[in-house]
Parts: structure tokens; C-alpha cells; sequence
């Protein structure tokens, strides 16, 4: 079976309506016959609200506990998500980081994936659901909820596709894809059709914001094919991040 992992964060997920426009999106790939998992992240400024609040209860709070709050956000948006797509007549199924789980070491806060075990996902996947996860958290091997920190969701998402060996990770975002600069402050920003992974990582460590290095490593490693594309554009073409033989690819 091909099995397509496709990651929705920031504006595409900010509330209720844009959670039901993403739906055609993963509707359009689970109708092609391909097997779909969707990393999602918390909605709107929610994992920021969430910090806020720590803050304003304790000026140093306890990081675990810390990891613990900001977790519940991404459990939000896959519960709502999941809901939605069932509701339309798909069959999907939430997953928390550490439902699957996703394994990573002890760093609270900027904890780095380990291992994913993949039964349950692809347990899943054979009984043609739609598998949805949370992004940005996992477990530790004390048992602790732990989070990814910046761009986890990314993160996630790549390394899930890695896992279960999937034909590519779609990065949908409020941009249509990676520009040489920022389109919202250049006028003359290019968008770039295809870029290898370490140039990728070029322009992710001189501030791009559109793909976090730590994802861009693990599609590296892996091989893992990474297309960045909009949302919120059904018909525009985004940009391909992989190995330069695969630049081609439909």
C-alpha cells in the first residue's frame, strides 16, 4: 500500500472552518486510494496562550509539567479533526504522541524522537482509516509526555513518514511554498519549484521559517520526499524538498 502523510499547522488548522477546508484536501489523497495519516498542530495561538498562562501561575515553572500543558493543544485539534472527517462519512481515528508512541529521550521541551512504534498506526491504516496525530509531542522512556519544541509538528510529521515508509510527507502551509525570501516583505521574492535538502537547510538556518531543520535533517537521513504547498490554493504548485534524481515526480 502507498501511504501518504500529509501535516496541517498554523493558519490551516486556526479554527473550526479552516479545520473543514483542510478536510478536502485529505479527502482528495484518501480518494486516490492511498493510505493517509495527518500530523496536525494546536490551533491559532494556542500552544502561546498555553505558555502565557504557565507563566502567569509560576515565573519558573516545572518543565515537565510544563510539557504536559502544552501537549493538550494538538489533542484538541486531532479529537475536532477526527470528528469532522466522520461526520462526512470517512472513517478516522485520533492519535496522541503517546497512544502510538512516539519515543523520544529526556530533554523537556525540545525533546528529539527516539523511535516510533508503528503497529497501531499501521494497525490502523488496514482497517482504511484515516489516521490522524498529534504533532509536536511524545513519551519518554519514563513514561513522561514530552513536546518537540519549535516546528515539532514538522517534525512529526516527516518523521512518521520515515517510519512507516511513505511515498512522501506533504507540508501544507498559509504560503504556496518555499521563496528565496520572504514573499511577505519582498515584492520580488521567487518561489523555488524544486530544492535539495541541504540547500533547504541553508535557507531554514538563515531564518526561513517555512520548514524547521530538524524535520529537513530527518528527510535527509531518510529520504524522505518533502513537498511544501498552500492550504488554502487547491491548484498551485508548491516546492518539492528531496534528492535531485526525484525532482521529476508526480
Amino acid at each position: 500500500m502507498s501511504i501518504v502523510v500529509q501535516k496541517f499547522g498554523g493558519t490551516s488548522v486556526s479554527n473550526n472552518e479552516n479545520l473543514l477546508n483542510i478536510c478536502k484536501h485529505i479527502i482528495k489523497e484518501y480518494n486516490k486510494k492511498n493510505k493517509v495519516i495527518v500530523v496536525v498542530s494546536a490551533q491559532g495561538k494556542t500552544t502561546n496562550n498555553l505558555t502565557k498562562e504557565a507563566f502567569e501561575l509560576n515565573e519558573n515553572p516545572n518543565s515537565r509539567e510544563l510539557d504536559v500543558l502544552l501537549s493538550t493543544g494538538e489533542q484538541i485539534t486531532i479529537s475536532k479533526l477526527s470528528i469532522i472527517l466522520n461526520s462526512l462519512g470517512y472513517k478516522a481515528i485520533s492519535l496522541t504522541g503517546w497512544q502510538i508512541p512516539i519515543i523520544t529521550n529526556e530533554i523537556a521541551n525540545n525533546a528529539d524522537i527516539k523511535y516510533i512504534n508503528i503497529d497501531r498506526i499501521l494497525k490502523e491504516l488496514y482497517e482504511d482509516k484515516i489516521v490522524i496525530i498529534a504533532g509536536f509531542q511524545g513519551i519518554n522512556e519514563k513514561g513522561d509526555i514530552t513536546t518537540l519544541g519549535r516546528g515539532g509538528s514538522d517534525t512529526t510529521a516527516v518523521a512518521v513518514a520515515a517510519a512507516v515508509g511513505a511515498i512522501r510527507c506533504d507540508i501544507f502551509t498559509d504560503v504556496d511554498g518555499v521563496y528565496d525570501k520572504d514573499p511577505n516583505k519582498n515584492l520580488d521574492a521567487k518561489k523555488i519549484k524544486n530544492i535539495s535538502y541541504k540547500e533547504m537547510l541553508k535557507l531554514a538556518n538563515s531564518g526561513a521559517k517555512v520548514l524547521h531543520n530538524k524535520c529537513i535533517e530527518i528527510g535527509m537521513k531518510f529520504d524522505v520526499p518533502i513537498y511544501v504547498k498552500s492550504s488554502f490554493e487547491e491548484n498551485t504548485i508548491g516546492t518539492f524538498v528531496g534528492k535531485i534524481k526525484d525532482w521529476n515526480w508526480k
